[in-house]
């Protein structure tokens, strides 16, 4: 494993972004899998864990490439967090997730994950203590996030996450949190 930074960018990650000829500082997306193109595009994702304490704050893709190790963490982060156990996350939910803070023009503030990953047996118990959990919910094939960010609502969370055009996103004002994911473009809730 490489060294991490203070600020949780893998040594491999900065090397290649410093390789990099030009880089997109802000770039506006049309939806989530139409980032700019060419050369300089990066991707990046930030987050914390109010239940495990940890934090990710790493580029995961640059220039058409994703970076496995930054993948790979991002899986480990988003663990169901009750058992430990890890899936493959979908990249096409990470990179909604970096679109949607890109276009809340959030600097550095990062999402709160409640939810990343959930094993089936979490899936089940969440399903017999709580409402609102579907019996197929995408977070069992790592396909879903449930996010709060502090400096935004969850309406303004939900329209960026909406303008991706790229998955499903859920408004759970009550709980102050978005669901998004990959799946097919819908929405709910209020």
């Amino acid at each position: 494993m490489t060294e991490n930074s203070s600020t949780g960018l893998t040594r491999r990650g900065l090397l290649r972004a410093f390789a990099a000829t030009t880089l997109t500082a802000a770039p506006t997306y049309s939806n989530a899998f139409g980032f700019l193109r060419g050369a300089g595009d990066i991707r990046r994702i930030r987050m914390y864990s109010g239940r495990t304490g940890e934090r990710i704050d790493t580029i995961y893709w640059i220039e058409g490439e994703y970076i496995g190790e930054a993948i790979r963490e991002v899986n480990a982060f988003m663990r169901d967090w009750r058992n430990g156990q890890t899936i493959n996350i979908d990249t096409r939910t990470i990179d909604i997730i970096a679109a949607t803070h890109n276009l809340l023009d959030a600097g550095n503030e990062p999402y709160m994950l409640l939810s990343g990953y959930r094993s089936p047996q979490t899936n089940e118990m969440l399903r017999r203590t709580s409402s609102g959990v579907a019996r197929n919910s995408l977070h069992l094939q790592g396909q879903a996030a449930d996010l709060r960010l502090n400096g935004r609502s969850v309406n303004q969370i939900a329209r960026a996450a909406g303008s991706c055009n790229a998955g499903g996103v859920g408004r759970y004002s009550g709980s102050n949190f978005v669901h998004m994911d990959c799946g097919a473009v819908r929405s709910w809730g209020a």
